[in-house]
């Protein structure tokens, strides 16, 4: 007789079913996360990078080189800075004495109207007086530099400060100063003397300086 548990025929005695596992999604979920996060930092950085990027800024404080391209620059070399506040009334003072060339003068009243260049007859003075020292010392050569105010183009402001300086070596040479002892250069808008926020700052801008290059 057969044992009560065996099965005939060499049959295992007992049927081990294995269960289909299902397909694991975590590890790709993670690896995606991974992958968004990893992008979402590169591109943070690239905009942290550009917000933070140092802005260049100059410390140097000399003025600039004049141009030797041929365009027209109110920039006086070796001229002193601190002569610019000197007016004209010094200027035959200055060719009576033994200081160096160059050396600025401003005009203390003669300012231009907007968009003129044309010498008001108020500033006629001066220019006479200019004249006059120029008369007294033959020597000496000038540079007239002619300014703008802030408004209009950079080329147009240019142009304009041109024929203002040219405006005033005119009539010097009305008034009998060789042609070829007057320079005329413009300095644009550049070097205000004045804000350019106010009217009256913007005619004070509105200028020509007078510079002895020799004597």
């Amino acid at each position: 007789m057969p044992a009560p548990n065996d099965h005939r025929d060499g049959a295992p005695s007992h049927i081990h079913i294995e269960k289909k596992k299902g397909f694991n999604w975590l590890p790709w979920v993670l690896l995606a996360l991974g992958l968004l996060a990893l992008l979402f930092a590169l591109s943070r950085c690239g905009r942290d990078d550009a917000a933070i990027a140092p802005v260049a800024t100059s410390t140097d404080t000399t003025a600039a080189a004049p141009a030797t391209n041929g365009a027209v620059v109110a920039t006086t070399p070796n001229a002193a800075t601190s002569a610019a506040a000197v007016g004209t009334s010094a200027l035959g003072g200055y060719l009576a004495g033994s200081e160096p060339a160059p050396r600025t003068f401003t005009f203390e009243k003669l300012n231009f109207d907007t968009a003129k260049s044309n010498i008001r007859q108020a500033d006629a003075a001066e220019v006479n007086e200019v004249a006059a020292a120029l008369k007294q010392y033959p020597n000496a050569r000038i540079r007239i530099a002619g300014y703008a105010d802030a408004r209009g183009g950079d080329a147009a402001n240019m142009a304009l400060g041109k024929a203002r300086a040219d405006s005033v070596k005119s009539a010097l040479v009305a008034q009998g100063i060789d042609t070829g002892r007057i320079e005329t250069v413009s300095g644009g808008e550049t070097d205000p003397v004045d804000t350019n926020a106010t009217a009256g700052g913007r005619f004070e801008n509105r200028r020509t300086e007078l510079v002895v290059t020799a004597r």
